[in-house]
């Protein structure tokens, strides 16, 4: 099949060019360089991408991390705090305080409150709701320690020394370039997604990001539906979809966990004509590419190690460090980590940091 270059394929190989991508097991320890644990200090550079290749001392002074993350009740979840303790154990100086992992809102803030009162020298938070851990992480940081935001944002920027986020909106446009790249040569071609919960602000940004992508090459999404980042709910949507368009050259679907579900429907359906692509980077969905005789020919990659990164950036914080390879002194504000497409070609290079769905 002929590949049909695109604007937006390109600007994602040109970002991956002038941008490195900080991904804990990707890169190496990091270089030194000042910090602040004040929020009105926190003022520096706001990065897309950041790298620690340079090598940093193995250990320094020692630093107390408190850490609180969401209940693993999903695969990349479960994923994100192996990796952040995972990521801990490497420096001996490192004493990680990991809270009782948890999807109550009040029982988080009850947990930060206690790393406050205990005097940790940094916290790395992934919030399960954002604008409900604000107020605490701002409390946080005016107590001087500095606080490392995961994933999902804080309604102020006083209430995080960094943040560490994934890119949703280029998660879509990945998905929409490589298939635009695999399918773009047919005008007429049927392009259907699976979305996750559409309320959610990621999943818009995923679809836009889609969108905005396939316009490039002319296509458009054809078929869409929406089910809830679960096994059953993927397969239950796409079961629907499938009875809806009976013919299909490429689908994306925005989670690899409830992938496992939108797979069954498709076996299911005895439906091997159009193609997939995943959202997030599962082992389970990498081992499909990797084995080359499945529906499966890529999946776009959403960091399950931005925990682990969290816990790199508070160590530099707190040791007066910076990120190599950045002119800049201090580390950056914000991080935004790549999205890129796992294919057939380059899947072992994705396989050692995949999570099991």
């Amino acid at each position: 099949m002929s590949v049909r270059p695109t604007r937006s394929l390109g600007a994602l190989f040109a970002l991956t060019a002038v941008s490195a991508v900080l991904v804990a097991g990707c890169t190496s320890n990091t270089a030194p360089a000042p910090s602040t644990s004040s929020a009105a200090a926190a003022a520096g550079s706001t990065a897309a991408a950041a790298t620690g290749s340079s090598a940093a001392p193995a250990s320094g002074e020692p630093v107390v991390i408190g850490f609180s993350a969401p209940a693993a009740d999903h695969g990349w979840m479960g994923a994100i705090t192996k990796a952040a303790v995972a990521e801990a154990a490497k420096y001996p100086e490192v004493e990680l305080r990991q809270a009782e992992a948890t999807n109550d809102v009040n029982l988080q803030i009850s947990q930060i409150e206690t790393f406050i009162n205990d005097g940790v020298d940094a916290i790395v938070l992934l919030p399960f709701d954002g604008a409900a851990l604000t107020e605490v992480a701002t409390k946080a940081m005016d107590a001087g320690i500095p606080v490392i935001n995961v994933d999902r944002e804080f309604t102020s920027p006083l209430a995080a020394r960094a943040t560490v986020l994934g890119d949703n909106y280029g998660m879509g446009v990945s998905a929409g370039s490589y298939i635009c790249s695999q399918v773009g040569d047919k005008p007429d071609a049927v392009i259907a997604e699976v979305a996750g919960i559409d309320s959610l602000p990621l999943t818009q940004d995923r679809s836009k990001g889609f969108a905005d992508a396939l316009s490039d090459c002319g296509l458009s999404v054809t078929n869409r539906v929406a089910a809830d980042f679960t096994v059953q709910g993927g397969e239950t949507a796409t079961s629907n979809l499938l009875q809806a368009a009976p013919k299909i050259d490429a689908l994306w679907n925005h989670d690899d966990d409830q992938g496992v579900g939108v797979l069954a429907a498709i076996e299911n359906a005895g439906r091997s004509e159009l193609l997939v692509v995943g959202g997030a980077g599962s082992k389970n969905m990498m081992d499909l590419i990797q084995g080359g005789d499945s529906v499966v020919k890529a999946t776009v990659i959403y960091p399950s190690t931005q925990a682990a990164d969290g816990i790199k950036l508070a160590r530099l914080i707190v040791q007066n460090a910076n990120l190599g390879d950045l002119q800049s002194a201090g580390v950056p504000r914000t991080i935004q980590l790549f999205a890129p497409v796992v294919t057939a070609e380059n899947v072992a290079e994705y396989l050692p940091n995949a999570f099991e769905s």
